[in-house]
């Protein structure tokens, strides 16, 4: 399976490149991964609730106009981890307007539906955005997140209890569909396709663009795919020791 997100964040290309790939960092506003740990020789570790994988990076490429790439392979051999494995890349492309921060990557899943996947990469993105853009700790972010959820519950909950069935569903549809807060992580506001002249991204108050029909699953057994679209940044490429999970 294939899956893209991307993302417009008002921030300097290396306050992005730091926060990304920086494993302390990166760990602190990704919500796929518990704790990131280097290894070594360019290989991690990664783990969320106890189930853990490792990683190993393809190298990083910095283009002549500024635009960097960062590639890596991944897998797990545990049983209960969402994905078998996979290879993806990461890109940042400076506009006048900020720095598009944008992922690729091909899967082959275990237990994890594609749309959860999806959700929680481009929520992770958001929340990094947020962060940049405001200062806003991601911990703080994800705390503000889970109390905004507290509210609608509750909302519905003291609906369920006070009024009809008819204005209990109401109210349940208002909360699942009710934007989050501007403050508030929110996957919706990130791209799920590329355009191939995509230069600015749309209003991040639109509806969430839909996938794009033409996508196709890939085996990620190898880092084929990611690696040849990391290529296309023309430069220089740089083995570093460790690269983020994408």
């Amino acid at each position: 399976m294939r899956l893209y997100v991307e993302t417009l964040i008002s921030a300097d290309i290396d306050r992005i490149w730091q926060a990304t790939q920086n494993l302390d960092q990166h760990q602190r506003w990704d919500l796929r991964f518990g704790r990131i740990t280097a290894l070594g020789s360019g290989r991690l570790r990664y783990s969320t609730l106890g189930i853990s994988g490792t990683a190993i990076a393809s190298g990083d490429r910095h283009a002549a106009d500024g635009t960097r790439t960062s590639a890596l392979r991944f897998g797990s051999t545990h049983p209960l981890s969402p994905i078998r494995s996979g290879a993806g890349y990461w890109r940042y492309l400076p506009t006048p307007a900020g720095t598009r921060f944008l992922t690729s990557y091909d899967y082959r899943p275990r237990l994890l539906p594609r749309r959860l996947m999806w959700w929680a990469t481009a929520w992770s993105f958001d929340r990094l955005r947020l962060s940049l853009e405001t200062g806003v700790t991601p911990e703080r972010l994800l705390r503000r997140a889970l109390g905004e959820v507290a509210v609608r519950a509750s909302a519905v909950i003291a609906a369920g209890c006070a009024l009809p069935l008819w204005a209990t569903l109401t109210v349940l549809i208002a909360a699942l569909l009710w934007p989050p807060l501007p403050g508030t992580p929110a996957a919706r506001r990130c791209l799920r396709h590329h355009h191939r002249h995509h230069r600015h991204r749309p209003e991040r108050q639109e509806p969430p663009c839909h996938r794009s029909s033409s996508a196709r699953s890939a085996p990620a057994s190898t880092a084929s795919t990611p690696s040849s679209s990391a290529a296309s940044a023309s430069g220089s490429t740089q083995e570093r020791p460790a690269s983020a999970p994408a």
